[in-house]
Parts: structure tokens; C-alpha cells; sequence
């Protein structure tokens, strides 16, 4: 299918250059990192911008490293990256458990957690392992520079906090202070490229600390508050895990689509908590599910 609007192609070597760009397109103009959902867009008619800004040759948003108790993730890191990344498979194996989940190799190649982040789709499997990480997405516009916590990055499905004038730089999650273990777990159709029928983070910290978060279950990726505070500080047994089950049908809002029904999304859901929790404690004690290992 070929992309029949026009549009103007700039390619700047600058951030400076870049958000110049912005104001003089005020929001009519896209970017473009790695465009595996962009150009798609493009091409059904659902984008029609005046211009595209093509940020790849823009060198200082091709970052990741551990600075100042952090981990920084620039716009241009691919997924392919994070998953041979042994930073990140070591200091946050939920991202790169996640990442690993993300469509298929070829897609992984050029596709960016960042731009995942920007297309701000409702299954978008980046989302639950930054959100149970209190991770900051960091823009630039062009008066200032400002980090958004991931909490109110996504204002609705295919929309977030960022401005017209503002280009996203990169993430940045603080490295955990304490001894942590998580886990996540996504549902799709069949094994290979698919989106998630539901995706779910568990993240557990010693003294049983409990960071849950969902997506592809609502309008937007979010955390689970009523499940965590029940959780929290307490150990986890058989019967904690199922009055935590019985919480899920409040936190979560699915739909019936081509994907799945409503009630096979809340029971799966369910079912993949009580399995995260056990499969998160475990590794916290040294044993449980191999990295990667399907808990489905």
C-alpha cells in the first residue's frame, strides 16, 4: 500500500534543529525514529502530517547507560538493543522480558521503546514494565526541557502529555535501592507477532513491597492501586493471591474486539496476576521461571 499524502522530509543533526522544526509546523508535523507504526499510519490515512522530521541522525538520542543511579534510554534505542543490552537484562529484566514480546525480530530491529511510548496505543508492551519502574519521559521543547512521570504520560488511547512543540528525548528509570525480582507476562492469539489480549507487570521489592501494572485491558496502561495496597508488606500466600484476583475486575476496563472477548481479558487477567506474583516471588528467592520462560 503506498503513502499518497505529501509532506515536507527534514532530517536535522540537532536537537535545537529539531524543535525549531516543531514550532515552525505548530503540531502538524510528525517524527520519525524508527516509523514501524508511523509509516503504517501513513499509508491507511490515519496521519497526514505537513511534514515528517526524521530524527535519526541526531546522535545524542542514541543513549543507554546507567548515570547518576538511573537508567537512560535515548529516543533512538531499539528494542533489538534493549534485549542484547546486558545492562538491561541484569539491573531491569521486566523491560527486557517485555521487549522480547514486541511484535516480531524485523520489527524489533527498528522499532524504539520510545516511539512505542509516543504511539501511545493501549496494548503497548513497553508500558506496564516503565510503570511499575516510576519511569520519567523526558521532552524538550523549545523554551525548556521537562521530565513527565510515567503516571501521566497517557491521557487516552493514542494520546499523551506531550506538547506540540516538544520532541521526547528519552526515559530514564531510577535503578531500585533494594533487592527487587518481576516478571511480565503477555497473552496474545498465537506465538509470534501479535499484540496483547492483556499484558501485566509484577514487580516485588524485599519487605514486600508490590508494584502491579496492566495493559491492553483499558483506554490507557496503568498501575493497579487497589491490588497494591492490599499487597503491600504482607507475604504472599494463597489467600491473599486470590482476594488480589477478586480486585482485578476493579482495576481493569476491557472491551470485546477482533482480539478477544471482555470476559476471556478479565479471566486471563486473573489468572496471569496470580501467576506474575508467584513467578515474581520466586525469583526474588533465587528460584522460579527462567527469564523469558512463557508463564502461559
Amino acid at each position: 500500500m503506498p503513502i499518497t499524502c505529501d509532506f515536507d522530509y527534514h532530517k536535522p543533526k540537532s536537537l535545537a534543529e529539531a524543535t525549531k522544526l516543531l514550532v515552525r509546523y505548530k503540531g502538524r508535523a510528525q517524527v520519525l525514529a524508527g516509523g514501524t507504526d508511523l509509516i503504517v499510519w501513513l499509508k491507511e490515512g490515519m496521519r497526514s502530517p505537513e511534514a515528517l522530521i526524521d530524527i535519526k541522525a541526531i546522535g545524542e538520542l542514541k543513549r543507554l547507560e546507567i548515570k547518576d543511579d538511573a537508567l537512560h534510554i535515548g529516543a533512538r534505542t531499539t528494542f533489538a538493543e534493549l534485549i542484547e543490552s546486558d545492562l538491561v537484562k541484569k539491573r531491569f529484566p521486566i523491560l527486557w522480558e517485555a521487549s522480547r514480546t514486541v511484535a516480531s525480530c524485523g520489527v524489533r530491529n527498528r522499532a524504539t521503546l520510545i516511539g512505542n511510548l509516543c504511539s501511545a496505543v493501549p496494548s503497548l508492551d513497553g508500558a506496564p514494565a516503565l510503570l511499575v519502574h516510576d519511569a520519567r519521559v523526558c521532552a524538550r521543547g523549545s523554551a525548556e526541557q521537562r521530565e513527565i512521570p510515567i503516571s501521566k504520560w497517557f491521557t487516552g488511547p493514542k494520546r499523551t502529555a506531550l506538547l506540540t512543540d516538544e520532541i521526547v528525548t528519552g526515559v530514564v528509570i531510577p535503578v531500585p535501592k533494594k533487592k527487587t525480582a518481576g516478571v511480565y507476562v503477555k497473552l496474545g492469539r498465537y506465538s509470534g507477532e501479535d499484540l496483547a489480549q492483556v499484558g501485566l507487570a509484577v514487580l516485588i521489592e524485599e519487605e514486600n513491597i508490590y508494584r502491579v501494572a496492566f495493559c491492553a485491558v483499558g483506554p490507557i496502561p496503568k498501575r493497579a492501586a487497589k491490588i497494591e495496597s492490599l499487597l503491600q508488606g504482607k507475604k504472599l500466600s494463597d489467600d491473599l493471591i486470590r482476594k488480589a484476583r477478586k480486585l482485578v475486575s476493579q482495576e481493569i476496563s476491557p472491551i470485546t474486539d477482533i482480539r478477544s472477548s471482555l470476559e476471556y481479558r478479565q479471566l486471563m487477567a486473573e489468572v496471569m496476576l496470580e501467576r506474575g506474583l508467584k513467578a515474581a516471588a520466586a525469583r526474588l528467592l533465587g528460584k522460579g521461571p527462567a527469564l523469558g520462560e512463557s508463564l502461559l
